[in-house]
């Protein structure tokens, strides 16, 4: 018994003792206004996209805007919580292809490019939205 207190006391202390989650990146994205201004430039970029426009035409823009400001901003390691559907779920039906997901990310470079942001900042976002690319594609 007394080495369980102990254990537990021991992976307490190991709880309350850890470091806050990373915001880093989320503040060399300029925090909730930066990551505002990034999604609505890449929305705009994509308005004006002929190769993914039409993926675009009959869906909500405000809520796809807010959903996506909620997402950049939880992976960049911010104080948003991602409420929107699955990626699977979001992106069922419209057989996406490996172009459209590029066409996609294009738009969200340029986006963050004009912002002013640092092209390893931009890598480090890209790598943490990567992993999605299979949950999008061909859904």
């Amino acid at each position: 018994m007394r080495q369980f207190v102990l254990l537990f006391c021991l992976l307490l202390g190991a709880c309350a003792g850890q470091a806050p989650k990373d915001d880093s990146l989320y503040r060399q994205l300029g925090g909730e206004p930066g990551v505002t201004r990034i999604v609505e430039g890449m929305l705009l970029r994509i308005a004006g996209d002929p190769r993914i426009v039409e993926h675009f035409q009959d869906i909500d823009i405000q809520r796809l805007r807010d959903k996506l400001i909620e997402q950049v901003c939880a992976e960049a390691g911010g104080p948003c919580v991602y409420t929107g559907d699955s990626m699977e779920e979001s992106h069922k039906g419209l057989a996406l292809t490996p172009s459209d997901f590029n066409a996609l990310v294009e738009n969200l470079q340029a986006a963050m490019t004009v912002e002013g942001v640092p092209i390893p900042v931009q890598n480090r976002l890209l790598a943490r939205l990567a992993p999605m690319r299979g949950q999008v594609i061909e859904r």
